[in-house]
């Protein structure tokens, strides 16, 4: 009698040790999921940003030099595309002659705080000071939540 109490104790413990255990793992799996969802998806928007600016004939808005818009149009093989982000929390690109719009961001993520600046002289030479905060859609157990700042400078040409 007196050993099965003492197996039911050691099992007990046993028990308490492993599902500690899982539960730090799976901490450990969602922190690192948010961080890399977040980071992919600032390198992504960068990327995609760089391109298209890039590759654009003009910018439409903001339409003067100085001028800051949470909104972009760029010209781009003379169909314009407007760069925004929704109150949903995703990035998304509009061809304004289809209306089509485009998510640019995983579905993880939120980008909140998007801000184009336009620099220069309103030449042909113009670029474009972009900023935007990427955060997890994904609670982390401590009650935080991943979040990053992204800032950079695009240039036409």
């Amino acid at each position: 009698m007196i050993e099965l109490v003492i197996y039911i104790g050691v099992l007990s413990i046993l028990l308490v040790s492993l599902s500690s255990v899982f539960t730090s793992i799976i901490d450990v799996q969602l922190d690192s999921t948010s961080t890399s969802s977040v980071n992919q998806d600032g390198r992504y928007l960068l990327s995609k940003l760089l391109y298209d600016v890039k590759s654009s004939s003009s910018i439409v808005i903001p339409a003067t030099p100085g001028s800051q818009s949470s909104t972009m149009q760029l010209t781009i093989n003379s169909i314009n595309y407007t760069y925004s982000a929704s109150s949903s929390g995703y990035f998304k690109v509009v061809n304004t002659s289809t209306w089509e719009a485009n998510a640019l961001n995983s579905y993880d993520t939120s980008v909140s705080g998007l801000t184009f600046t336009r620099i220069g002289n309103g030449g042909s030479s113009d670029d474009i000071q972009v900023s935007f905060t990427v955060s997890s859609r994904n609670t982390e157990r401590a009650g935080a939540v991943e979040s990053k700042s992204f800032q950079t400078t695009l240039g036409t040409q």
